[in-house]
């Protein structure tokens, strides 16, 4: 299996475009059925279940009243759900919305990988499958994938460390160090992957240097998005690599575990470095604002959330939901059609200006 970014996947994308035009091409809003051949519409009252991963960020606990308010507004039945205990409950949890009649089923997968069986039993059963967020994986059993561009947000993240770091100092060699998200969720190798397009050139090169030598996913990942998991092993990379080094920054996949890397670094009494972020989480913007965190990536909910809302509308009243990328993302066992939105960076330059729609960020940044 593998995840498909858009740039720079120019081979592997002509490898699959014939499956993605057989397969998957561009939806468009006619009165056909969707894209496994489900029976065009259903009572608009109908259930529509929501399966969510543990509230590990704000945006999750934000998805969950947004989809209640939305689904309940549209004239839906919502059952809307964490997996906080982990990957059996939320398996128990898809089978109980399929139980429940369900037509719909938004998926944002704890572990992607782990929910065939269930996925399978929802499509037995006639439901469409909508993967938030989150692709899932190794499965024939998913309709749809509504995200951001997960590719691109690493992108940009490893744009502003660069960009940050040559702003405190003209030119290099610069001291790195690179963090990843969670193993089992599927976007963490996307947004680690996106970032070493930008770096990877720079570390051979030699004006990136990974002093720990740490440069892998796999010696990078921090288990459940736990800011504890990365702060400590922030502590150790800054005991073991950084007595006499100076470390000039820090790739972090999301704002959580920027400010535990700030926790650390803080506490060894060194200098803050270029940290990198995403997600606009309330306390990592205060810290922009504070000159403390370099970057976060605004990936606006209430956006993401109303399109997926929107495909449920479209599948209810018979219409095929809008896709904006039929050729991206190779989920190991096929193409899933998908409608990506555009993340945006932000840092001191702009994070006045880049949350004056937000209802919590805006008034914050004025």
């Amino acid at each position: 299996m593998r995840l498909i970014g858009k740039a720079g996947k120019a081979a592997a994308v002509a490898a699959i475009a014939a499956l993605a035009l057989t397969a998957c091409g561009r939806a468009d809003t006619g009165t056909t059925a969707g894209a496994s051949g489900e029976a065009a519409g259903f009572a608009q009252d109908s259930s529509i279940g929501v399966a969510l991963p543990k509230k590990t960020s704000e945006n999750w606990v934000l998805a969950e009243k947004l989809f209640n308010d939305g689904l309940n507004e549209s004239g839906f039945k919502p059952t809307v759900q964490f997996a906080n205990n982990g990957v059996a409950e939320q398996q128990n949890q898809i089978s109980a919305m399929i139980a429940n009649g369900s037509k719909v089923i938004i998926v944002g997968a704890l572990d992607g990988s782990q929910l065939g069986t269930q996925l399978q039993q929802a499509k037995d059963a006639g439901a469409t499958i909508i993967a938030y967020d989150r692709l899932l994986l190794n499965t024939e059993n998913v309709d749809y994938y509504v995200a951001y561009d997960n590719f691109k947000v690493g992108q940009l993240q490893g744009q502003a460390l660069l960009d940050g770091m040559q702003a405190k100092k003209a030119s290099g060699p610069y001291n790195i160090e690179l963090f990843a998200g969670s193993p089992d969720d599927a976007n963490a190798k996307v947004f680690f992957d996106g970032a070493m397009e930008v770096l990877q050139p720079k570390i051979d090169d030699g004006t990136l240097k990974v002093v720990s030598g740490q440069t892998t996913f796999e010696k990078a990942v921090t288990q459940d998005w736990k800011a504890e998991n990365a702060q400590r092993r922030m502590d150790n990379l800054l005991t073991g690599s950084y007595s006499s080094e100076t470390l000039d920054g820090v790739l972090s996949p999301n704002d959580t575990l920027a400010r535990a890397v700030i926790t650390s670094v803080k506490s060894a009494g060194k200098s803050i470095p270029v940290i990198t972020g995403q997600d606009s989480e309330l306390e990592s913007v205060k810290s922009i604002l504070a000159g403390e965190q370099y970057s976060t990536i605004n990936k606006d909910t209430r956006k993401l959330v109303e399109h997926a809302i929107t495909m449920v509308k479209d599948l209810q009243s018979g219409k095929t939901p809008e896709i904006n990328d039929d050729k991206s993302y190779d989920n190991g066992s096929k193409v899933v059609p998908a409608y990506l939105l555009e993340p945006v960076i932000v840092t001191a330059e702009n994070v006045k200006t880049a949350y004056t729609d937000d209802p919590v960020l805006g008034p914050l940044t004025k």
